[in-house]
């Protein structure tokens, strides 16, 4: 019984630190660059790779750029992430498709480095592989 415990409680944590990501995403699908912004912690950074090249940016730049009213609908969706927890530190390691109107767009890799502030956790920092080359999706 022990073990099923353990292993529900486990579930639990990762699913606690997947919230903020799923937060962001609602974020971004809304257009607001408020709820964008809540999950991370202030002065965090996001980093796109883009054809070998990064693109830099704060959450407060991203937040503005994506939280920008729009006419097509967006939506961003991670797939069989990879969690690891230590205490107060976590990472998220998982595929993802960043889909424009209901259609893929882009695809790639998302990395979020996370951190537990008074019990909650945040998004550290975010980078991101992103390719049009989705047609294995």
């Amino acid at each position: 019984m022990s073990i099923a415990i353990h292993v529900f409680a486990q579930s639990a944590e990762e699913q606690a630190v997947l919230t903020p990501i799923h937060a962001m995403f609602e974020g971004m699908s809304k257009r607001d660059a408020a709820a964008i912004k809540a999950p991370t912690l202030p002065g965090g950074t996001m980093v796109l790779m883009r054809d070998g090249k990064p693109a830099q940016m704060t959450f407060e730049a991203f937040a503005e750029r994506v939280g920008k009213p729009g006419t097509t609908q967006i939506e961003e969706r991670i797939h069989n992430p990879l969690i690891r927890i230590d205490n107060d530190l976590a990472v998220v390691w998982a595929p993802f498709d960043f889909l424009v109107d209901g259609k893929v767009d882009h695809c790639g890799t998302d990395l979020f480095n996370l951190v537990r502030v008074d019990g909650r956790w945040m998004i550290a920092s975010v980078a991101d592989t992103g390719t049009k080359n989705c047609s294995a999706k």
